[in-house]
Order: C-alpha cells, then sequence, then structure tokens
C-alpha cells in the first residue's frame, strides 16, 4: 500500500499578551486519536495569496473578535513545524509563524469563529509566565513560557526563534506517547 504524502499546512498564530503581561489561550480538543485538550495561542491556517501576518489578523478577528492590521503584528518571533496524523488519517505536516501583539483589556467575542472551531474548545483564558512554568497541561508550542518571558524582558528576537514543535503527552490507558496540533 503506498504511503500518502503529508499535507503541507501553513498557520499564523498570536502570542496576544494583555497589559498584565498575561498570555491568551484557548482549550481544544487535540487534532489527533486522542481525548486530551491543549491550550493554543489563537490563530490558523494562511489561505493561497495570504501573507502570514494578515492571516494572523484575519484570525485574531473571526477567533476572538479583535480587530488589529497586519502591520500592528510585526516581524515572526518565532516558528515551529511538525508532523501529525489527523482523526480521519490524513497524514499532515504543519508549520507555524508567530506574532507578538500587546493589546489592551479585551473581551473574547468568538461569534465570527466557524461553527466546526467553536465545535473544538471550550474555553478562553488569560495566563500568566508563573502560571504557564507551572501547569501540567499540554500548552503548545512546547516552551511558550520562556518565549513569553523573554518577550516581555523586552527581548525580540533578530530572527524567529525555532520552538519545539510539541510535548508529549501520555494517556494512561494507552501504553504509547502521543503527538498533535490544531
Amino acid at each position: 500500500m503506498p504511503t500518502l504524502r503529508p499535507i503541507v499546512r501553513d498557520s499564523a498564530r498570536v502570542l496576544l499578551v494583555d497589559d498584565r503581561d498575561r498570555i491568551l489561550l484557548y482549550r481544544a480538543l487535540r487534532s489527533i486519536r486522542d481525548p486530551y485538550y491543549a491550550w493554543y495561542t489563537p490563530g490558523g491556517g494562511i489561505r493561497p495569496g495570504e501573507t502570514p501576518s494578515a492571516a494572523a489578523a484575519r484570525e485574531l478577528r473571526e477567533e476572538i473578535g479583535h480587530d488589529t492590521t497586519p502591520d500592528a503584528l510585526g516581524a515572526v518571533v518565532a516558528t515551529s513545524a511538525g508532523d501529525w496524523i489527523r482523526n480521519d488519517g490524513t497524514p499532515m505536516h504543519s508549520r507555524h509563524a508567530f506574532f507578538f501583539l500587546r493589546v489592551p483589556p479585551l473581551r473574547v467575542d468568538v461569534s465570527g469563529m466557524e461553527r466546526h472551531e467553536r465545535s473544538l474548545l471550550d474555553v478562553f483564558r488569560w495566563w500568566t509566565v508563573p502560571e504557564l512554568h507551572a501547569t501540567d497541561e499540554c500548552v503548545l508550542p512546547a516552551g511558550l513560557a520562556d518565549l513569553l518571558e523573554r518577550l516581555l524582558n523586552g527581548d525580540l528576537p533578530s530572527e524567529p526563534m525555532a520552538m519545539s514543535w510539541d510535548r508529549q503527552v501520555h494517556d494512561p490507558t494507552v501504553t504509547t506517547m502521543s503527538q498533535g496540533a490544531t
């Protein structure tokens, strides 16, 4: 049987930080064959002909109701990439570009989010760096707390930092480790 080539999915994500140095994450079902949730930054797929910053601005509007311009996002501060298998068995290769954006206090509005996306997530939460360091929950990308700490200290990288794709999550009902993405 031939091996399927992975579908490449480029996405733009935003490290959205409020005036209290907290980052907004949402909890969603992981897009793999396991029952676990993970915490993700707002963002999503880049459409054909769309720049990463335009996609990130669009995703913020759709996912949380926050309007910003692509220029306000600045340069990409981090990237991650990795392979995973969708629930339907399709092999995927995702490449993420992360932007850093400070915002005033805001209220999350999911009315612009697609029904399918809304069905996969259940809560938004503002996290502090100490909370990210202390949690046992899966927060993606791996190493987000260290990156956020660096950015909050004003240390913006001159080149995007390469982040780990994922951290392994143990399912006590299965004897293997699994990885995944949104």
